[in-house]
């Protein structure tokens, strides 16, 4: 496409969002200042591989807690980690921690280039960062701009190969100015009009011009998926006067840090009690024997016991997994 006609469909979605921008507790809406580095920060490391609607509570209950980026970094690691319980990837809310420590000290790089080098941020949440926050012109891609770009242009590379080409392209959409507003109304288009299933293309404002809308289902196109392996493991129940045994897992690895019941290393060969669950992770799935034991086995003995209320189960801050087991034990015991 030639310049002037990128350069057209550029200021029809800046258009378009000015008159249709998602009001978004992160935000600043279309023309307003900036927003606070904190909170787009904050935000964007939530947002990974989650949903805006799953984000909202936990988002307005960290700021509510630790309502700026100082507070954060005081804040007890265990606190954190509770209070990031369900959104999942953990490794995220460490990294959380140690980049406020390092933000408090030296505030927030604007560049992108510095902003990379933090705990936690890479090359979308640094280009992100920088144009929403600060304003610099950065080309901001993430699942939502893929999916417009791709059926924009009709690209017919399988994902993920045709990352540079989208990449490409979306530079030659995004504006010297307004870089944050684009990448932000590119977001809004793949969230609410070009989505996976049933795109509204008739209200689009890339329609006319749109190689895919034809057929928008093929795009992203996908190459095929190889199959999730599966891991068994076993978790221990074990009880005292009203009170269940929970570990810390190590700091470092899945689910590092977090609290969670007793369980092996989950690479069995098959389940080992008769209560189990399943439970999916984003490279793996899991089989989980529940096991009730007066003690722990004597290979995992070492492991330092937390004493927790069953009755206040859900304020430990337990990942899914051990949640969903818990909840399981509790149910058979109480049916």
């Amino acid at each position: 496409m030639a310049v002037e006609t990128l350069t057209a469909i550029t200021n029809r979605i800046l258009a378009h969002y000015g008159a249709n921008a998602r009001a978004l507790p992160w935000r600043s809406p279309p023309g307003a200042p900036l927003p606070d580095p904190y909170r787009v920060w904050l935000s964007e490391i939530m947002l990974q591989q989650t949903t805006v609607a799953a984000v909202k509570p936990y988002f307005e209950a960290f700021t509510t807690r630790w309502p700026s980026v100082a507070a954060l970094a005081r804040a007890n690691d265990s606190d954190v980690m509770a209070a990031w319980a369900g959104l999942g990837y953990y490794s995220r809310a460490r990294n959380l921690i140690a980049c406020a420590q390092i933000v408090t000290e030296i505030g927030f790089p604007e560049e992108e280039l510095a902003l990379l080098k933090l705990p936690g941020i890479g090359p979308y949440t640094a280009a992100a960062i920088a144009s929403i926050a600060f304003g610099k012109r950065a080309v901001v891609v993430d699942g939502n701009v893929e999916r417009v770009i791709t059926r924009f242009f009709a690209i017919d590379t399988p994902m993920p190969a045709a990352k540079p080409e989208i990449r490409a392209l979306a530079d030659k959409l995004t504006p010297n100015d307004r870089a944050g507003d684009f990448a932000q109304a590119m977001m809004d288009l793949g969230a609410t009009i070009c989505t996976p299933r049933s795109p509204a293309c008739s209200i689009c404002p890339l329609m006319p011009e749109c190689k895919g809308r034809a057929d928008p289902a093929s795009f992203p196109a996908k190459a095929p998926k190889a199959p999730k392996p599966h891991r068994w493991g076993t978790a221990w129940w074990i009880e005292q006067q009203g009170k269940l045994m929970l570990v810390r897992r190590a700091d470092k690895g899945l689910l590092g840090g977090m609290m969670a019941l007793p369980s092996d290393g989950w690479d069995g060969s098959g389940p080992g009690g008769a209560l189990r669950i399943t439970h999916v992770f984003t490279h793996f799935s899991l089989d989980l024997a529940i096991v009730r034991a007066p003690a722990l086995p004597p290979h995992l003995a070492a492991s330092e016991p937390i004493w927790w209320p069953i009755d206040r189960l859900d304020e430990a801050g337990l990942p899914s997994v051990f949640m969903k087991a818990a909840r399981a034990a509790i149910k058979e015991n109480n049916p």
